[in-house]
Formats: structure tokens, C-alpha cells, sequence
């Protein structure tokens, strides 16, 4: 019997690390928005190819909507390897040092989708995406949200319409220097936050792409919306470098095909969701949109226009110049 016994023992500590070895990789992916945003779809896009791709070997876990961490506390968790992927807007990298992305927020700074996917599948692009490894971040890919619009409960039209308005930023420095310019004053708070800050009154106003306004039912809380686009919306799916380079490179391959396939979904459904978001939006009758006359945007552009000089001592000349050439404005 004890030697049955210590023969089975030996048989278990002998199995275990090939038990172990089966163990499937846990890649928590955490983000801010709802499932049925781009964002959303495209982290639930990665889940199904990344666990297909491996054959299992990876186990994807998507927490949407703030329910594992807020937008100001995802870094410190991919930092201290509580959660492997995030897709924060580019804003967020300031806090950890890497304030040039905050550039890719300068007002009126792409010429349409175009313009936008001219710079981050460009240069400018993957440097940014570089500055994130001296910070223990590997950043994959560029996921498209869109521009912004902007709402209050009087019509937005001219930079005079802002005056004294207190409006939600997501903490970008370069959005409280533009609002600024129009008027307004910013505040930084939660994205999970901002439908309880608009309904009550803590905030004036905000800004967000449509397929935001529409999932987070911001509309409800706002009577008027100015399909604006003065800014663009864009993440950075990035995880943690540490875990990233220590998978199998097989499977880092089989990964990286995933997130570019997702990468390619979730861009391409971008455009078509805020643009039913919109309809949804105006169909709900419950918000009045308004569109900028070419005289109105020409108004708030020289505004802002002081904005990307300004913004050089927070997130460098060199990157503004770069910007600014790509989309060919004279400041």
C-alpha cells in the first residue's frame, strides 16, 4: 500500500508539469466602452481569432465597459501585470511620460479619415508607438474611433457659444488648451462618469464620437449635439512588453495575425457605426444636431489655431511640426 501510494504520488509530480504545460495563457483585455462600440467589437474580434489562432493555447478575457478598471487606472494595472491588453486613447500615455501622443489630439489636425490613416500607418505612426517601450509597453496596433462631436444644453455653433461652459475632457492636456481657446472650461473626469456628470449638472457638456454618444446614451442628457469632427478619437492597443516578449515566438506570431485582422475589422466598421449612431441618434428625438456652416468652422479654426504653438511645450515641437506638415497647415 505505501509503496502503491508513493508510486501514485511520484506519478502526479511527474504529470504536473505537463499539466501545467497545457494551461491555456490568460490575456485580460480591459477597455472603457461598451461591447457594441468599434472598440468593443474589435477587442471581441481579437478574443475570437487570438483563441482560434492559437488553438486554444491563449485564452481571451474582455472586461468592457469599466468593469475591471477606469480609463485612469488600465496603465498602472498593465504596468503591475494585472491585465496584459488595453486600447486607451492615446491621451492617457501622458501621465506615464510619453506626452507626444497627446499631439495626435491638436484640433482640426487631419484632413478627413484620410488624412488620419495617412499618419498613424505612416512614420509618425510607428514612432510614437516606439516611445512606449522605454515605458515596459508594446504597442500593436491603431484602432479608429472617429471624430468628435461636442454637446451642451444650448447650440454650440460659434467659439462665443462656449463661454463659461463646464465641458468633460478624458484628461487630454492638448483638449483642455483647445476648449480653452473656445471659451469653455475643462474638466477631467472618468468616462464612466460623465452620463451622472451631464444629467446632473456637474458638467455642461462633453465630447465624444457618435458611436459613444449613442452606446453611453449621452444624447438623453444633452439637448443640443454640433457634428463638429474638430478632433479625432483614436487608441493604442498595447500590452505589457514584458509578457508580450516572453510568449513562444510561434505564438506571438498567431497573436500578432489576430490583432492585425481585428486591427482591419474594427477600422473598417468605424465609419458605418457612428454613422448609425447618428441616425439613431436624430431618430430618437430626444437631441437637436447641428452641422457647421464652412463660415462657423472657419470661425472656430483661427480659435483654436493659437493651440499648436502652445501645445509644443507639452508635447514637443518636433511632433507638432511633423503633425502639421502631414495635413499641410501653415500656424
Amino acid at each position: 500500500m505505501k509503496r502503491r501510494t508513493a508510486l501514485s504520488t511520484m506519478g502526479l509530480a511527474l504529470a504536473a508539469p505537463h499539466a501545467l504545460a497545457q494551461q491555456p495563457v490568460v490575456i485580460k483585455f480591459s477597455h472603457v466602452v461598451t461591447n457594441d462600440t468599434p472598440k468593443g467589437k474589435g477587442a471581441l474580434k481579437f478574443q475570437e481569432l487570438a483563441e482560434k489562432y492559437t488553438g486554444g493555447r491563449v485564452k481571451v478575457e474582455v472586461y468592457p465597459n469599466s468593469t475591471l478598471y477606469k480609463d485612469k487606472e488600465e496603465l498602472d494595472a498593465l504596468n503591475s501585470g494585472s491585465v496584459q491588453m488595453l486600447a486607451p486613447s492615446t491621451a492617457k500615455f501622458r501621465p506615464i511620460g510619453v506626452p507626444e501622443f497627446e499631439a495626435m489630439d491638436l484640433p482640426f489636425i487631419f484632413n478627413g479619415e484620410e488624412g488620419y490613416y495617412k499618419t498613424v500607418d505612416g512614420p509618425i505612426g510607428a514612432g510614437l508607438l516606439k516611445r512606449l517601450e522605454a515605458k515596459g509597453i508594446t504597442g500593436l496596433a491603431y484602432w479608429d474611433n472617429g471624430f468628435h462631436m461636442v454637446s451642451a444644453n444650448r447650440p454650440l455653433l460659434l467659439p462665443a457659444d462656449f463661454q463659461g461652459l463646464k465641458v468633460r475632457i478624458s484628461g487630454s492636456k492638448v483638449a483642455d488648451l483647445y476648449f480653452r481657446k473656445l471659451g469653455a472650461l475643462p474638466q477631467i473626469m472618468a468616462f464612466s462618469e460623465v452620463y451622472h456628470a451631464l444629467q446632473t449638472g456637474v458638467v455642461d457638456g462633453c465630447e465624444n464620437t457618435p458611436s459613444n454618444y449613442w452606446t453611453q446614451k449621452f444624447y438623453e442628457v444633452q439637448k443640443h449635439i454640433t457634428v463638429s469632427s474638430h478632433a479625432h478619437l483614436q487608441y493604442a492597443v498595447v500590452t505589457n512588453a514584458k509578457f508580450w516578449n516572453g510568449l513562444p515566438a510561434d505564438l506571438r506570431g498567431q497573436l500578432t495575425k489576430a490583432m492585425n485582422e481585428a486591427t482591419q475589422y474594427t477600422n473598417s466598421i468605424a465609419k458605418s457605426e457612428n454613422v448609425e449612431a447618428l441616425e439613431k441618434i436624430k431618430a430618437s428625438g430626444k437631441t437637436t444636431l447641428h452641422y457647421l456652416t464652412p463660415q462657423q468652422r472657419a470661425a472656430w479654426v483661427t480659435a483654436v489655431k493659437p493651440v499648436y504653438h502652445e501645445a509644443e511645450a507639452r508635447v514637443g515641437k518636433q511632433i507638432v511640426d511633423d503633425l502639421l506638415k502631414s495635413a499641410g497647415i501653415v500656424a
